[in-house]
């Protein structure tokens, strides 16, 4: 069999889809509304007066349009590595779905009129944070992954931006509380993805990832990691409350929820296994929407 008709074999081998659910894995769908959620809750935490919902839905749809365009490009970056791995083994390009040519020309545009629109629908501010997110992601996150386990902490950045781009959208400038919103995705991330790594620590190594877990045997460093970041989330989590952007409700909230999330980090620290792992991944992925709600809910006008 000759190298330029595998694709099509492994095309052949894996089960049909349809366009809407291929561009969805290109797009990382989960993860773009991950990054608009987190994108409305800053616009909405930070917009002050009678909300102004056609400057929320350019502030969303161009951050849609620069998260997608990363997502693609991401994968085109990767799409070698991508091919080693089981878990995404069926994206668009190692399944053969797509071209990486088509993938460069969706990833690129999307990427360029999601940076302009912003720019001229909501403000200069909010596109220059999607452009940092865009290249850190691309160009520093990406590389990095390769390199050093730093590479998540670095990631955490970009992760990070979107409620920061919100704030910005509303309030046309940076200020504590914005930061504030940062920090806490900022914190919450590090747990969550050394709980991804863990549960697929074998894959990420045979793909030449330098993840913490595939370079740290005992576990020792990335149970530290894990309960360290927690424990950091909490008292940061606190700050909505003490810049005066949510009110009581929000503060028992975000205690019990980063009490609960650290509950989770600490038995993972213990056991190092991989069911300890996904009790912490979901644990995150509960804690996350539950307390954003909260702080929309008890949102002080």
């Amino acid at each position: 069999m000759n190298n330029a008709t595998t694709p099509e074999f492994v095309s052949a081998a894996l089960p049909a889809k349809g366009w809407v659910a291929v561009y969805a894995d290109l797009i990382k769908a989960r993860l773009t509304l991950l990054v608009l959620l987190t994108t409305l809750v800053g616009f909405y935490i930070g917009f002050r007066g009678p909300m102004d919902y056609l400057l929320m839905f350019h502030a969303l749809f161009g951050t849609a349009l620069v998260a997608s365009g990363a997502a693609a490009l991401n994968q085109l970056l990767e799409r070698e590595y991508d091919a080693k791995m089981r878990r995404t083994a069926d994206r668009p390009l190692p399944s053969g779905r797509m071209q990486p040519v088509t993938v460069m020309l969706f990833g690129g545009v999307c990427s360029l009129l999601g940076t302009i629109y912003l720019a001229l629908l909501v403000n200069p501010l909010t596109s220059v944070l999607g452009a940092v997110s865009l290249v850190s992601y691309l160009f520093i996150y990406t590389p990095l992954k390769r390199i050093t386990w730093l590479n998540t902490a670095v990631g955490a950045v970009p992760g990070a931006l979107p409620p920061l781009m919100g704030w910005a959208a509303a309030r046309g400038e940076l200020t504590g509380g914005g930061w504030a919103l940062f920090a806490i995705l900022a914190f919450w991330q590090m747990p969550h993805f050394f709980a991804i790594a863990w549960i697929y620590k074998d894959e990420y190594a045979k793909a030449g990832f330098q993840m913490l877990p595939a370079v740290d045997p005992d576990g020792s460093r990335t149970a530290q990691q894990s309960v360290s970041h927690t424990l950091g989330l909490l008292p940061v989590s606190l700050c909505p409350f003490l810049f005066q952007l949510a009110g009581p409700v929000y503060l028992v909230g975000a205690i019990l929820l980063g009490s609960a999330y650290l509950w989770y980090a600490i038995q993972f620290a213990k056991r190092l296994d991989v069911p300890s792992a996904k009790k912490l991944f979901f644990t995150s992925i509960i804690y996350l929407p539950l307390l954003l709600i909260v702080l929309v809910a008890d949102k002080i006008r």
